[in-house]
């Protein structure tokens, strides 16, 4: 009896163990099966977008550098949130999100000694807007409240600059050059414009003794020999401008001869620049500080001003050229563009290949600090590999103290100086080689402040 009754109770603990078992490996089942059937209804509810013919991959503006200023353009560094400190410094490349919110499309930019011009269209027309330093109303007339007299010495967001167009609701601004203290703008069909600073005829009309420049709010319309303007540069006190014909016409301070003109006297009115560039067409030209370098339609390339660094020292062993100069640099080969920084130049030739001369960091190590003659940066800085034998240079720009480069991929490579972070690496050591810039877009055009950056592309995708 007592061995039935042992049986029996064995035979119900089986039964429990087994329903137990039976209970969990159909829970396991139903919660697979429920696996299964989600994912195949996500699969079927996904949506797959695939980028058609007509799809416009979107404009993206990247800023970086000395923020004290205002010459970023973001607000928020100036009047943070709650909790947060200012930001004195940008060191890497920072999206500008204020012409997004008002969907504002550029068509070039402008940096001068810790100010900004933008210009280009917003729905509501063309648009010509300015931020940071404006001592000098090189940013034009800034008051706020309106006609209250309290002038804005400082402006941390862009705001528009008003000129004295005929038809401002379709004349566009197609150009805009700085320079240390004063604006020039190139419009489509009503010429160009100056503003700011006028101590030496920089903005092209006569000087006034005692002249206050702080609220002033002369815009002065220039008169040019020529209509057809095609480039406007500036140095840290003068002006040139470029036609279409290929002629080169300067104005302002000439104390090293950067005008061009055979004498050291500054000159207000536009006037023709002669010396070897004479009868030549002159496509393109270059200058952020007292040296200007030029190219003409033949590859060739000339220079004048300043050279205490040696920049023009291949033809001569004066310290300022006043007068173009043929500089015979035949190993570089048919040259495509130039720039020219305080004390170091550089060049691009039709290769797409880089060349560097003058004094400072000229991208080549720390060994290399001056040279008279153009050496080529080799390209492997600039990621021309085995793996990728098409990447070339299609851009070189710079400041006073600092180059950037980009190729035909659309990297931005940069070196030299890095005051106060304007090389956007991240940090504030100073480059002696050509290195990327982590800049999330393809990079179309970039602009050199003399602390600033500010570049311009397209998104990935």
């Amino acid at each position: 009896m007592a061995g039935l009754k042992q049986m029996s109770t064995l035979v119900q603990s089986v039964l429990r163990t087994t329903g137990n078992s039976c209970n969990k490996c159909g829970q396991r089942h139903a919660s697979n099966l429920y696996r299964r059937e989600k994912r195949k209804k996500e699969k079927e509810d996904s949506v797959f977008q695939h980028l058609g013919k007509n799809y416009q991959r979107t404009d993206r503006v990247y800023v970086w550098g000395n923020a004290t200023t205002g010459a970023l353009g973001i607000r928020q560094l100036h009047r943070p949130e709650k909790n947060r400190s200012t930001v004195n410094t940008v060191s890497r490349p920072r999206r500008l999100s204020f012409l997004d919110k008002y969907d504002i499309k550029l068509s070039d930019v402008g940096t001068g000694y810790g100010y900004t011009v933008l210009c280009g269209k917003s729905p509501n027309g063309p648009l010509l807007m300015g931020c940071g330093v404006n001592l000098d109303s090189q940013l034009g007339y800034q008051e706020y409240p309106k006609n209250t007299g309290r002038l804005l010495d400082v402006i941390i967001e862009p705001v528009p600059i008003e000129l004295p167009l005929i038809e401002p609701s379709t004349t566009r601004m197609t150009q805009v050059a700085c320079g240390r203290l004063h604006t020039i703008v190139l419009t489509d069909k009503e010429g160009v414009y100056t503003l700011g600073n006028n101590s030496y005829g920089q903005c092209g009309r006569p000087t006034v003794e005692g002249e206050v420049y702080r609220g002033n709010q002369i815009v002065h319309k220039l008169v040019t020999p020529d209509s057809n303007i095609k480039q406007v540069v500036c140095g840290l006190d003068h002006t040139m401008l470029l036609t279409e014909g290929g002629q080169v016409y300067s104005f302002g301070l000439n104390a090293d001869g950067q005008l061009g003109s055979g004498t050291y006297q500054s000159e207000f009115t536009p006037t023709m620049v002669k010396g070897d560039i004479e009868g030549e067409k002159i496509v393109h030209i270059a200058c952020k500080a007292d040296c200007i370098l030029a190219v003409s339609a033949k590859g060739d390339i000339f220079g004048w001003g300043n050279s205490e660094y040696n920049q023009l020292s291949s033809v001569t062993d004066k310290t300022q050229v006043n007068i173009p100069r043929h500089l015979p640099f035949k190993h570089v080969g048919r040259v495509q563009r130039v720039c020219a920084t305080g004390s170091m130049c550089g060049l691009i030739n039709e290769s797409g290949k880089v060349f560097v001369w003058g004094f400072g960091i000229l991208g080549k190590g720390p060994k290399l600090q001056q040279t008279g003659t153009p050496t080529e940066i080799p390209m492997t800085l600039f990621g021309n590999n085995e793996f990728n034998e098409d990447v070339h240079v299609k851009d070189l720009q710079c400041s006073l103290n600092h180059f950037a480069a980009i190729t035909n991929k659309g990297d931005l490579y940069m070196w030299g100086r890095n005051i106060a972070g304007a090389l956007g690496f991240g940090h504030k050591q100073d480059q002696f080689f050509p290195m990327k810039v982590a800049v999330p877009c393809e990079v179309s055009s970039v602009h050199c402040g003399v602390d600033h950056t500010i570049a311009v592309g397209k998104a990935f995708a």
